[in-house]
């Protein structure tokens, strides 16, 4: 988010939530449900699409390492 300039604020107001609960999940105390990673991305392609694109692409490389280490 950093990278891309979109404050925990604007991402919190753009899904229509507190901005507790994206500071949770930056902060890696919580880590959102897929649900609410879908959300994150419509949101993150209302503010920005190339975030959107790299959120994803970020997203979809960990659930790979994930696998690879099962």
């Amino acid at each position: 988010m950093d990278t891309h300039n979109i404050s925990q604020n604007r991402l919190a107001m753009t899904m229509g939530i507190r901005r507790s609960n994206v500071s949770r999940w930056v902060s890696e105390v919580r880590d959102p449900v897929a649900e609410t990673m879908l959300e994150i991305w419509k949101a993150l392609q209302k503010i920005d699409l190339v975030a959107a694109e790299e959120f994803i692409r970020l997203y979809l490389d960990d659930s790979a390492e994930d696998e690879a280490q099962s």
